[in-house]
């Protein structure tokens, strides 16, 4: 390089250095200045909502709602007209409070009582028995709203002068199958019930704590100051807001169908079942059709159904296009609150799982006593047919009982040595008794595994921190469909080499696969960690040729209620749901029993339990709702299961195929 050339380049960099050094503080102070106006636009925002948003205090009630503890602390609510209306966060009162007091914007304060629910959005309409008039916030529709845009969420719970704030951006508009917004400001129950506004004051919605898999006024609320927060559009509520002042609750409208796949993202809305009864079944509505269309908005595929219904109310009426072969038909459905709960119907056979036929069944076991024993069915018979409908496959036979109810008459046809034989009998419910003893499922043993890794293998789920392990059995092979076994440990941590052992036999002899999923901090669940499960229950089904019809999870104690929390949410996979001494989440909401998506419930418990009475008045609650109940008496003091009691559930796992 030239000394000229030298020259230059220095005079250029001290050149860059004063120019840098004169603009510098320029730059500082304008991002001085730039926070200084942020914070300014928040203080305006907030004062100019701040009187519409009030302080709630809650007196008496519940200390404990299932496992969690319920405080009686401030709470908050906003006002939405000027005579004293209130909307608040149903988490705000689940303790059931005996009095509610409201601290109105002069400071006075005054009774109120809930005067209606939204058990859809999880809100309260509270009614203050005040003359003060209240003030009426701007709102803004959802139609303006912009992902990025700032957002404020603003509470009354510490200080009944000053706000409580949370500055954050609107992260989506359409969450929780369009019910809610999301902001990642970090929310709380010190702001549920209270408004999230924009950075002029108007207010976008009211917060509150949700989640897409879960019902209730609890869902979401482990998410807390995460970055994960939702409200409720304000415009969506004030459509609604006259009935709710009349006194009339809200529910989520439901049209009663059941679809077939267990893809929501990728399958089509092709209709599976209809109950009887059920707005869907008056419409007409049929198994087979494919819903392309709901109020105007078109459907491909199952989650886009589940968007354009989960805004719905009972009484909403919504206009429904279905293809049926070829022929497009107009349905108006009127939706309802809820179903008649569904029962399972029952022929009485277990199938063989490699039966040397290209359709139909071939019958593994008759359970005695069952319709299809009274008819003459035996072990080894082909069925080929119900109500003159060739069957398919296992599958195929389930969906076409799952038209029917218990008590209704079938006509089937079957092969017996040559000969078709036409069987005509009445079925019965599911059974809940456990047989003593079951026939092999296959026809000839697996000896020999044909994948390169057996025994256990590490699963790793890159997103999160989880450990998780599978157990392989040694005589896996590709082309049988095992079961999966799903065991959630109890709090305390997690013995791989125990649990391992433990199951390792039966994982061999009933073709089981053994998923054990852990939780991140070994003394306790998150019911966060429910995705996490499902992460590895979707990892295994992609490795491994898993039978979907026998995929179980099992838990003892605290992991028996992630076992709940993990059947329920993700019905679409799970098709049993095994506990011991763990009661059904007080404040869960199950879902009705479902024609297609089978669900078969196992509950082992000891009388001296301190659930014992919880764990009782959960699987009556099941019941009632028609979900086939297997209990277990394990006698005086509460304890997992022994060697017999195993084996046994073992057998339950093994009859969940059953027709």
């Amino acid at each position: 390089m030239t000394n000229l050339n030298k020259t230059l380049m220095n005079r250029a960099t001290t050149s860059a250095i004063v120019l840098l050094a004169t603009l510098l503080p320029a730059i500082l102070l304008a991002e001085q200045d730039l926070e200084e106006l942020q914070e300014q636009a928040v203080k305006s925002a907030v004062s100019k909502v701040a009187k519409s948003v009030v302080r709630i205090e809650t007196f008496g009630g519940l200390e404990k709602v299932g496992r969690m503890l319920v405080g009686t602390g401030p709470t908050t609510g906003l006002a939405v007209s000027e005579d004293g209306f209130i909307l608040s966060s149903a988490f705000n009162f689940i303790q059931q409070p005996s009095s509610i007091l409201i601290t109105l914007p002069s400071g006075k304060r005054a009774a109120a009582e809930i005067v209606a629910r939204d058990s859809s959005r999880m809100l309260v309409l509270l009614k203050v028995n005040s003359d003060e008039k209240l003030v009426v916030p701007e709102s803004i529709a959802r139609g303006t709203m912009t992902v990025g845009q700032l957002t404020i969420a603003v509470g009354r719970t510490f200080d009944q002068n000053q706000p409580n704030i949370s500055v954050g951006i609107l992260s989506a508009t359409n969450r929780i199958w369009g019910k809610a917004i999301q902001s990642d400001a970090k929310i709380s129950p010190s702001n549920y019930g209270g408004p999230l506004v924009d950075i002029h004051g108007r207010v976008l919605g009211i917060l509150v704590p949700m989640s897409p898999q879960g019902k209730g006024e609890v869902a979401g609320a482990e998410w807390y100051d995460s970055g994960i927060g939702f409200a409720v559009p304000l415009e969506d509520i004030n459509r609604h807001l006259d009935k709710m002042m009349a006194g009339e609750d809200l529910f989520a409208g439901i049209m009663g169908i059941s679809l077939k796949g267990t893809d929501i993202y990728s399958d089509e809305a092709l209709v599976a079942a209809v109950p009887a009864k059920s707005p869907a079944a008056e419409a007409g509505i049929k198994p087979g059709d494919k819903v392309i269309e709901v109020d105007g908005a078109a459907i491909v595929r199952q989650a886009q159904l589940k968007h354009a219904l989960g805004g719905k109310y009972a009484g909403d009426t919504v206009q429904v296009v279905v293809l049926r072969g070829e022929e497009r038909l107009e349905k108006s459905i009127e939706l309802t609150d809820k179903l008649i709960p569904y029962e399972h119907p029952f022929l009485g056979v277990l199938p063989m799982r490699d039966a040397d036929v290209k359709k139909g069944i071939v019958v593994r076991f008759v359970y005695p006593g069952s319709p299809a024993q009274a008819s003459g069915i035996e072990t080894g018979d082909h069925l080929i047919s119900l109500d003159a409908n060739e069957i398919v496959d296992i599958v195929g036979m389930q969906e076409m009982l799952a038209t029917h109810e218990p008590g209704a008459q079938v006509q089937l046809k079957l092969l017996r040595n040559g000969e078709k034989i036409d069987v005509e009998l009445d079925l019965s419910k599911l059974p809940v008794e456990i047989p003593e003893q079951l026939p092999p499922a296959y026809g000839s043993k697996s000896e020999k595994a044909d994948v390169e890794t057996v025994g256990v293998v590490e699963i790793k789920i890159p997103e999160e921190q989880n450990s998780c392990i599978v157990y392989i059995p040694d005589n896996y092979r590709a082309e049988r469909a095992h079961g999966l076994l799903v065991w959630i440990h109890e709090p305390g941590g997690f013995d791989q080499e125990k649990v391992v052992s433990r199951w390792k036999k039966y994982c061999e002899e009933f073709g089981l696969i053994l998923l054990s999923p852990q939780s991140a901090d070994p003394k306790r669940w998150r019911s966060t960690e429910v995705e996490f499960i499902r992460k590895t229950i979707d990892d295994v089904l992609a490795n491994y040729n898993v039978d979907r019809s026998r995929v179980v999870v099992h838990g003892h104690q605290a992991g028996g209620s992630m076992a709940y929390l993990a059947a329920f949410g993700h019905r679409e996979l799970v098709r049993g749901v095994a506990v011991v001494d763990a009661a059904l989440p007080r404040r869960m909401q199950p879902p009705s029993n479902d024609p297609i998506q089978r669900l078969a419930i196992y509950s082992a418990s000891a009388s001296k339990s301190k659930l014992a009475e919880v764990i009782k008045a959960g699987n009556d609650r099941l019941g009632s709702l028609k979900f086939p109940v297997t209990t277990k008496n394990l006698g005086f003091d509460p304890r997992y299961l022994n060697e017999n009691e195993i084996k046994e559930l073992v057998r339950w796992i093994d009859t969940l195929d059953r027709i």
